[in-house]
Formats: structure tokens, C-alpha cells, sequence
């Protein structure tokens, strides 16, 4: 989404990494500028997807372009109200999947009666709006919810890509054949 609103053109956001930058233009956008249909409202499990979300705020991106008469690549003047909004969408099915997954949980007797913990981490723990209403999902649980601190919240497909970078080094079946393979770890 910050890709696709050009938020490195953005005066305010041009160093910023998207996530960051999504959070930072929402903190002063009005997020009921653009109310975004939650995705996967009609499956009864605890998976994530946002996929149908990138789709809906993609084609608001493009109608409010049409309105303001700009560019693909200019910058909306809506754009802090389309991140507020987005972030809060993104918040929400965050926040609901994961009581899904909660609830799941404490049926099946999978977490202690007391003293359950609730973790996240990766890119999205460092967001610190997403943060808070986890933070109230676990309170009115009853649950503690414990983050590391927001410089240690990376991205998890660089995790995943080290541990590619150590099983190929290792040999342990990422590839039959290394021969040919240049590799060189960030």
C-alpha cells in the first residue's frame, strides 16, 4: 500500500520503510474517511489474509485519483486518511483472527487456565497502533501480552530468508545442486 501511494515521494515519509510510514500519516488522518470491508468475514477459522484488503484499498487508491484529477504516483491529498484507514483494517482483522485463535486455544485446553501469553513479534509487532488494540485484546482476556521492544520487530521475511541463506550453507535440502549459486547474506 505505501508502494502503491508513492510514500517515498511523500516530504514527510521519504526515508521511512512503507509500515513505518503507513503508521506515521495515520497518526493525524481520519480513519473513517474510508471504511475497508474486513477480509475473510465468512471463514470460521483463525487464518490471516489481506490480500482482499490490498485489492479494496487498491481500487479506492485509483477512484480517489480519478476525483483529485492525478497521476498514478502523485500524491493524494487523502493520503493520511487512506493509511489511517488501511491501518485500522489491517488492525481489526488482526485483532479478530487472533481471538479466533485464542478462543481456540482455551476450548482445546492448549493454554493454561492462568498466566496466558500472547506474543508477537516480526514487522507488524513494531506498529505500535496494532500493538495497543492487542494489548486490549489481552487485557479483556486476561492474557499478557509480550512484544520485543520495536527495534527488534524486522521483517519476518528476512528471517526466513536467513534461514534459507544457513540451510543452503548447510546443505540441508534447500537446493539438490549449490554449484552456480552466489549468495551474500545482509
Amino acid at each position: 500500500v505505501a508502494r502503491r501511494l508513492s510514500l517515498r515521494k511523500h516530504p514527510e515519509c521519504h526515508s521511512m520503510a512503507g509500515g513505518k510510514a503507513i503508521e506515521h500519516l495515520a497518526q493525524t488522518g481520519n480513519q473513517e474517511l474510508l471504511i475497508f470491508r474486513l477480509p475473510m468475514q465468512q471463514y470460521r477459522n483463525c487464518d490471516f489474509s489481506f490480500s482482499g484488503l490490498q485489492n479494496l484499498v487498491y481500487n479506492a487508491i485509483v477512484q480517489k485519483e480519478k476525483e483529485e484529477g492525478i497521476q498514478e504516483g502523485e500524491i493524494l491529498s487523502c493520503v493520511k486518511d487512506v493509511a489511517a484507514a488501511v491501518q485500522h483494517a489491517v488492525a481489526v482483522h488482526i485483532m479478530q483472527r487472533t481471538y479466533r485463535a485464542m478462543l481456540f486455544c482455551i476450548r482445546n485446553s492448549i493454554l493454561p487456565t492462568k498466566n496466558a501469553t500472547l506474543v508477537v513479534s516480526g514487522g507488524v509487532a513494531s506498529n505500535q497502533y496494532i500493538r495497543k488494540a492487542l494489548q486490549n485484546l489481552a487485557d479483556a482476556n486476561d492474557f499478557a501480552l509480550l512484544c520485543p521492544p520495536p527495534k527488534l520487530c524486522t521483517d519476518n521475511g528476512v528471517m526466513i530468508a536467513w534461514n534459507g541463506i544457513e540451510r543452503l550453507r548447510a546443505g540441508l535440502g534447500v537446493l539438490h545442486s549449490t554449484a552456480g549459486i552466489r549468495y551474500e547474506p545482509r
